[in-house]
């Protein structure tokens, strides 16, 4: 694939498609269209409860857009649960661009000054399109989540897109539906003009927790 600029990968967003590698080590990225589409319902957001104490006992700092390259880097990382990802230079390179123009965010997980934990993304309109996350600790990305979905709640998003569906994603009540129906979702979703910054970055895990569980 040629070279693609930071308003060729919102367009692609707009539309429905977003990018992959094979490999962290393949330098190739090629377009991807699922037929059957992951998407998180954040009205439906479902956290279970033994999260919800661990939530309240604060096990780690959470910030905003602290270290957006970091913890991308981090997602690109092999673990014992993956070989490889499909984060490689390029798709690094593109995001990092794209977060210097407001337009990818990370939630972090700290416990002390390391990062333990977090996740990344595209926002576009009212539809965050979830790419990717990592914890070396435990219920690190899990609880990084929790403060995204407040965090979007809070500032009036519509759509949060997983792409997929895992194990992990379904167990907070994700689920998959037609390309055609969320192609829908999305259209509406973009005409929406959200605040990320609306849930002040200090607010308390009570308040996390309340958000999530309020009724749009």
């Amino acid at each position: 694939m040629a070279d693609i600029t930071v308003i060729d990968l919102l367009n692609a967003y707009a539309n429905g498609i977003f990018p992959m590698s094979d490999s962290r080590d393949d330098p190739d990225i090629h377009w991807v269209e699922p037929h059957q589409r992951g998407i998180l319902p954040l009205a439906d957001f479902h956290i279970p409860r033994r999260l919800k104490r661990t939530i309240r006992q604060s096990p780690y700092s959470i910030t905003v857009n602290a270290s957006f390259k970091d913890c991308v880097l981090r997602c690109a990382e092999s673990s014992e649960r993956r070989d490889t990802t499909w984060i490689n230079d390029r798709i690094i390179d593109l995001y990092t661009e794209l977060h210097e123009h407001g337009f990818a965010h990370s939630i972090e997980s700290w416990r002390g000054s390391e990062m333990v934990g977090g996740l990344y993304g595209v926002s576009l309109g009212g539809a965050f399109f979830g790419e990717s996350m990592f914890s070396t600790q435990t219920d690190a990305s899990k609880i990084a989540l929790a403060y995204l979905v407040a965090r979007l709640k809070v500032g009036g998003y519509a759509l949060l897109d997983t792409q997929f569906i895992t194990d992990h994603l379904r167990q907070f009540g994700a689920v998959e539906i037609p390309q055609s129906q969320y192609l829908d979702l999305l259209r509406t979703a973009l005409n929406i003009e959200p605040d990320f910054y609306k849930l002040p970055e200090d607010a308390s895990p009570d308040d996390v927790l309340q958000s999530i569980t309020q009724t749009s």
